[in-house]
């Protein structure tokens, strides 16, 4: 082989090439890497309602490294995604030195085992919040289901002025409701069967049974409607008269 003028040339113009491609790779990783291709500009395109922006801004210079070219936008977007409130971000980058940052932050919706919070989505997330919101208890993972039965029965129950302020879902599934109107609380035991059938009844009749009480300075205080053909209502105080013996 080392006699033969053709495969020595052969062999050193693929060495030749080899060695060109990584001094053009290495040439390059070394160009993006300058510091003429950093970041100038790093723009926070939305309004934050809730977001702390110097909490933002601290995780921004801390935690984002690289250029243009070389900044890892995964690892940039898990480690905005850990600021209270975010709930997600859009990262785009503008030639030559600008990163544009979009933020999604959580709408709270209610509280969620008294430790965490519920949006809108019926996601959970950890933030602080101090004020009022509908508290939910309930098994994990159950957020979203608890989320939408909380509309459903919201306005379903809109129409008798009661606004359900926190929802319990029972490991066996068994629901209970809380609800208030300008007169107090009232609880709602709804159990696990046709849930939707029970509350449809309650509503149509209790304009002629806890309304009825209400005007008569009778207030209810809790109603289970775990009955098949009726439901049984607790007023706080109520004691049955005694019968007189004739």
């Amino acid at each position: 082989m080392w006699d033969d003028a053709r495969q020595l040339n052969a062999i050193a113009v693929t060495l030749t090439i080899i060695a060109s491609t990584f001094l053009a790779w290495a040439l390059v990783g070394w160009t993006t890497r300058l510091p003429v291709f950093g970041y100038r500009d790093v723009v926070v395109t939305t309004p934050l309602a809730r977001t702390s922006g110097p909490h933002l801004e601290a995780v921004i210079r801390s935690e984002l490294r690289g250029t243009f070219f070389t900044m890892d936008l995964d690892a940039a977007r898990a480690s905005l995604g850990r600021v209270p409130w975010v709930r997600g971000v859009a990262l785009r980058r503008q030639w030559p030195r600008r990163l544009e940052i979009e933020v999604d932050e959580h709408e709270p919706l209610a509280r969620w085992n008294e430790r965490a919070l519920v949006n809108t989505r019926g996601e959970v997330f950890l933030a602080n919040y101090a004020a009022e919101l509908p508290e939910f208890t309930g098994p994990e993972g159950q957020a979203a289901l608890m989320t939408e039965r909380y509309r459903e029965w919201g306005t379903l129950l809109a129409p008798l002025a009661l606004h359900v302020q926190g929802l319990n879902l029972s490991a066996r599934g068994g629901w209970q409701l809380r609800a208030a109107d300008d007169r107090g609380p009232l609880t709602l035991d709804v159990g696990r069967d046709d849930i939707a059938g029970r509350l449809s009844r309650f509503v149509g009749v209790y304009a002629r049974t806890i309304a009825v009480l209400a005007r008569t300075g009778k207030r209810v205080d809790h109603v289970d409607l775990r009955y098949r053909n009726g439901f049984a209502a607790r007023m706080p105080g109520f004691r049955e008269k005694a019968q007189r013996k004739t």
